[in-house]
């Protein structure tokens, strides 16, 4: 969207060789919106060390799972300078604690990102919902005012399209989206379902504040205040699941198709702070354990659905394929 939308120059890094490959085979990444308008997207790739670059800026979005190794090797290859800025908005928390290894801490934006997209495949996007339910927030990892370099990735992010808003301080920013994500991205993992297919069930606002309640008591505990309010929080699951009402979450697709979930970082994360803060988030610690124990099971059957083998509207219907 950077490239596309703001006409930014772009440079792709990663490390996941059939992407790679993938990419430079056909030129591109094939890039659709609702399985509808697939095109091929030419772009810029490299492994860490072909790479020859000096962007202003890196945009790093990895699975928690894979963070410390990629930067390991990143650094390694010489490709991170102590005059670049550095932008990340993954889900969970953890990262920037990760991050601040390799950049000063003032160099470090921290993000939140509601753009839901499928990974189907190497080189193979499928963005969620209509254009322009984007919404990203913003906050320097030294809880300072933007400075003139990220009023810049400010600006370069509106230009994009991609909706982005300045938060006063990171933590209450980014643990807002992780409580989030807590409610959609766990419960529609461990049902196996949509996000529009979640919202059917009459009793999900009273698990979503369930949930939320545990988290909230938490964060205060913990000195930490979010954004939201826990009822904006709940009326968030019925408004943003209604947007992206066939979006499948990623940490669902991260589940059926094998890999490690994100659990630890969200619903463990915050039955760590409770912890920390003589608070049991009694419910969260038993999602988190229900998680690994359908990942556990997968041993014994595969989930119902692959995502990563649609490309047809039966799912718009709600059908399993």
């Amino acid at each position: 969207m950077l490239q596309e939308n703001a006409g930014v120059d772009v440079d792709f890094i990663d490390t996941w060789e059939p992407n790679v490959e993938k990419i430079r085979q056909q030129g591109g990444v094939t890039v659709a919106r609702d399985h509808e308008n697939r095109r091929i997207v030419p772009i810029n790739i490299y492994y860490p060390e072909e790479y020859k670059g000096h962007p202003d800026v890196w945009i790093i979005f990895k699975k928690q799972m894979q963070l410390a190794e990629e930067m390991e090797r990143d650094s390694k290859a010489g490709i991170f300078h102590d005059d670049q800025y550095v932008f990340s908005a993954m889900n969970g928390m953890g990262h920037f604690e990760k991050i601040e290894k390799y950049f000063p801490k003032d160099n470090i934006i921290c993000g939140t990102a509601m753009i839901a997209t499928r990974m189907d495949g190497p080189a193979d996007i499928d963005f969620m919902g209509a254009k322009g339910d984007e919404v990203m927030h913003m906050a320097r990892y030294n809880n300072e005012k933007p400075d003139t370099k990220t009023q810049a990735i400010f600006d370069d992010f509106t230009n994009a399209k991609l909706g982005p808003v300045f938060a006063d301080e990171w933590k209450g920013m980014c643990m807002s989206k992780v409580v989030f994500n807590a409610v959609t991205n766990t419960l529609c993992t461990m049902f196996e379902m949509q996000m529009g297919q979640f919202i059917e069930y009459e009793g999900v606002r009273q698990m979503s504040r369930q949930l939320f309640d545990e988290a909230y008591d938490a964060c205060e505990r913990a000195g930490i205040y979010l954004i939201a309010t826990r009822q904006e929080q709940v009326d968030s699951v019925i408004t943003v699941s209604k947007e992206y009402k066939y979006h499948y979450p990623s940490m669902y697709q991260d589940f059926s198709k094998g890999r490690p979930t994100e659990v630890d970082y969200i619903n463990g994360y915050i039955a760590k702070i409770g912890r920390e803060h003589d608070y049991v988030c009694r419910t969260h610690e038993f999602v988190v354990q229900e998680v690994h124990m359908a990942e556990m099971m997968r041993k014994y059957h595969k989930p119902q659905t692959n995502v990563a083998d649609k490309h047809d509207d039966s799912e718009k219907a709600g059908v399993r394929v």
